[in-house]
């Protein structure tokens, strides 16, 4: 199976929502050189479909010129994990794009295994949650900014299935935020 890698920015106490507030420590040339390598070890996207409807008329309207990413965000095929999003709107959406329909872990498998490298995954807490739970994260890219939000949505809420993680890598940027890669025990 291709490897299914995880980028999530959260705050200390773990809230992922509406990462907006992460403009407030300014982008880290280090955390985009380590954001990069990760994206070029990918050779597709998988997102939830709230994300995918964040993501979609943020980076597709983005080139190369706007951010050095924008190719890989518009170029790379992506799976969308919906049971109200079909194909075709998908594909209407943002280039490259089709839905894997309701979370099926088998199905994730399949999407994985039609790529030599990895299959990239940032935000969509839902997913991300399922995916750990079934084993099918190879790693999870943490990048924590020092800041409690008090409230938001928690990429590991109450009553998350439990699991064990090795940190495998750690940095500290000048901005103040850590990035902490993990993958399964």
């Amino acid at each position: 199976m291709g490897s299914i890698a995880v980028h999530e920015f959260v705050s200390l106490d773990g809230v992922f929502e509406d990462p907006s507030w992460t403009a407030d420590y300014g982008f880290d040339p280090e955390m985009g050189e380590d954001i990069g390598r990760l994206t070029r070890s990918s050779d597709a996207i998988l997102l939830g479909r709230r994300t995918f409807e964040m993501f979609a008329p943020a980076w597709s309207q983005r080139t190369a010129a706007d951010d050095p990413g924008a190719p890989f965000f518009n170029d790379s095929p992506k799976g969308v994990v919906s049971s109200s999003l079909d194909d075709a709107a998908a594909a209407a959406t943002w280039a490259n794009s089709r839905s894997l329909g309701a979370y099926d872990a088998e199905r994730i498998r399949q999407f994985a295994d039609g790529f030599s490298g990895g299959v990239y995954v940032s935000g969509s807490g839902s997913l991300v949650r399922s995916l750990l739970a079934d084993g099918l994260v190879g790693s999870l890219h943490l990048f924590v900014y020092p800041v409690v939000r008090g409230t938001g949505a928690r990429l590991f809420p109450d009553g998350s299935a439990p699991a064990q993680l090795r940190l495998r890598h750690h940095d500290a940027y000048d901005n103040g935020v850590l990035h902490l890669h993990y993958a399964p025990a």
